[in-house]
């Protein structure tokens, strides 16, 4: 006997809450009756992770898919930030004409702080090309986002204002917003971490379901393309929905991990993890003791001036590119100058600089970052889309718009299922029945609940939702039992 099949095993008896083999099926999507011999009890356990899988497969999509789907959406608007940017405010961001001396920074800010006298100095961002220079002001009512002031680096002239976060456009903030929490907040956070914790479920659970239906036919054809002979209904529509989910499962599967790395509680375990493994994103000191701080003196205020002096001895010290240039609240306390290169290859040195003697006092290199931080970085910037640029945009435009066809073809199957004959319709298919899990030897469950328990702790929206599920499932079925003896 093959691989009990995901979809009909749930229309034609499967594992019962007893764990019993049912004898005939409910109809098919043609209308002709299933009929399941009995198996023996071997074979049953061997096949038990079939329709187990099949089981938590079928309900983790109908539940979260609504979650992927708007991800996916979001996530395709954000992924062409960097165009629709350059469209909205190509005035403030970029300059005409390029080429020729380029005005002293020192000026630039002072052109900043006359367009804009209020706040304080936070970050500047040198322009370069076609880019204007970038130079931040900050309130008390703005929060985390700060007042960006544009200058045009050749003429020294401001060419607008925008308010930004971490150097992102209202446009991209907002975007950026909708992805992470669909601009609710802390409450919005749930539904995206949610969509990264059962996102590997569903992919790995999915692509071990299809390469069982293709087991003793199994070929690179039948698991890679589409089943062109298969007919019209759920057998057609199953064979897009898992080829293109196989297609797209690496990158699906690395938009998840990526993704859990900056969530609420499953990025506050990992970074716990790299707390323990000390492999936190290093940065350098900038704190300036007796002995090595300059005439600056704690006591005043630093001097946007200095910005030419700190400039020119991090580019001294190797840091070429695009940096940002961190301004410290005082003169006791070093400025920072760090690379912002986001393209592989990925740009990430940093130095501190006394201003009052233009001298280095420390520096991290991103070559000597450790692994999991580079790892980490490197992922943030995939996910995002900046690490190979457009072919990285174009990437995730594609598994994106893969991952809306597959739900959308996920939700088709459910609704192709249902019963059509006159004494068993129904408005969808009926689920994989529950019960599989008895099937296993006792040793797989006792492993599996251990496996869960452990993943469940470390991913919470995994977990607890998962721990609901089997909740009411059981219920369900206590209720159910309880209504046929009675």
């Amino acid at each position: 006997m093959t691989s009990v099949d995901s979809e009909e095993s749930g229309r034609s008896g499967g594992f019962g809450a007893s764990g019993e083999v049912g004898q005939a099926g409910q109809v098919g999507s043609g209308g002709e009756a299933a009929v399941r011999p009995v198996v023996p009890v071997a074979v049953r356990r061997a096949e038990g992770i079939g329709p187990l899988l099949a089981r938590l497969h079928f309900y983790a999509g109908i539940l979260v898919a609504p979650f992927l789907l708007v991800a996916a959406v979001t996530g395709l608007l954000y992924t062409f930030t960097p165009q629709l940017d350059s469209l909205v405010y190509g005035e403030q961001l970029h300059v005409s004409r390029t080429g020729g001396a380029v005005v002293a920074l020192s000026e630039q800010v002072a052109a900043a702080r006359a367009e804009h006298p209020q706040g304080t100095l936070t970050a500047v961002r040198p322009g370069s090309g076609d880019d204007t220079t970038q130079v931040d002001f900050a309130l008390p009512e703005l929060g985390e986002k700060t007042h960006t002031v544009y200058v045009d680096p050749y003429t020294g002239r401001t060419t607008g204002q925008l308010t930004t976060w971490y150097a992102e456009t209202p446009l991209t903030t907002w975007l950026d917003a909708l992805h992470r929490n669909l601009d609710l907040g802390t409450v919005g956070r749930y539904y995206s971490e949610t969509a990264a914790s059962w996102l590997w479920v569903l992919v790995l659970g999915g692509l071990v379901l299809w390469t069982r239906r293709r087991h003793g036919r199994r070929t690179a054809r039948r698991l890679l393309l589409p089943d062109r002979a298969a007919k019209k209904g759920v057998r057609r529509t199953r064979s897009r929905h898992a080829v293109i989910g196989l297609w797209l499962a690496v990158g699906l599967l690395g938009l998840s991990a990526t993704g859990l790395t900056w969530s609420r509680y499953a990025g506050a375990h990992f970074g716990e993890a790299l707390d323990a493994l000390h492999s936190h994103t290093p940065s350098v000191t900038t704190s300036l003791t007796a002995g090595t701080a300059g005439s600056g003196g704690a006591a005043k205020d630093a001097d946007p001036a200095a910005v030419d002096g700190v400039l020119r001895a991090a580019r001294a010290e190797g840091v070429g590119g695009p940096v940002e240039i961190a301004v410290p609240e005082d003169g006791g306390t070093a400025w920072t100058v760090t690379q912002t290169r986001n393209l592989w290859p990925v740009g990430r040195d940093s130095v501190a600089v006394d201003a009052a003697t233009g001298r280095v006092t420390d520096r991290v290199d991103f070559a000597d970052w450790p692994v999991m931080a580079k790892l980490t970085r490197w992922g943030i910037n995939a996910h995002m889309g900046t690490l190979f640029g457009l072919v990285n945009q174009l990437l995730l435009a594609l598994l994106a718009l893969g991952l809306i066809c597959v739900t959308v073809w996920g939700y088709r199957m459910w609704w192709q299922r249902r019963p059509t004959r006159t004494d068993r319709r129904a408005v969808l298919g009926a689920p994989p029945v529950r019960g599989a899990w008895r099937a296993l030897p006792s040793p797989a469950v006792a492993v599996g609940i251990v496996a869960v328990a452990v993943v469940g702790w470390i991913i919470p929206l995994f977990g607890i939702p998962l721990a609901v599920f089997l909740a009411v499932d059981l219920c369900v079925g206590v209720l159910r039992r309880r209504h046929a003896a009675g």
